[in-house]
């Protein structure tokens, strides 16, 4: 085994989703994140929170695209993203409640044997997402 890993953490997560314009807006109007770019001619759309970058990329044919399948395709099984607080875990699920296109896996609840709390559930375009929140 290598003295030190040979890469330095996530540069970016690239995700297909059948509606760029539908996915974008959750991610900007829901979460906060920033549109930081984007390739009309793919299209695609680049997004950041400040720490991470995700580029959402056009399903070429999403009449005929396969929905995701976290059991049976091999690649992205879900992403979690870091919130800042158990309270900001509640108040989110709470939020998330109310948008269309995202589908509530479960509520808030201990990771594990805990102390910290995370959620799970399908965003706008079908992508696995967890909410995680630090210990307190």
């Amino acid at each position: 085994m290598p003295a030190k890993a040979e890469t330095k953490g996530i540069h970016h997560i690239g995700l297909t989703v059948p509606d760029v314009s539908e996915t974008c807006s959750f991610f900007v109007d829901t979460l906060g994140f920033s549109q930081i770019g984007g390739n009309p001619d793919y299209p695609a759309a680049f997004i950041s929170d400040g720490a991470i970058v995700i580029t959402l990329w056009q399903a070429e044919n999403p009449d005929i695209a396969f929905p995701f399948d976290r059991k049976n395709v091999i690649g992205l099984h879900h992403f979690a993203l870091a919130v800042e607080s158990e309270q900001a875990l509640s108040a989110l699920y709470e939020k998330l409640l109310d948008i269309d296109g995202v589908d509530m896996e479960f509520a808030p609840e201990q990771l594990g044997s805990g102390p910290k709390k995370h959620m799970m559930c399908y965003i706008p375009g079908g992508v696995r997402v967890e909410f995680i929140a630090p210990a307190p």
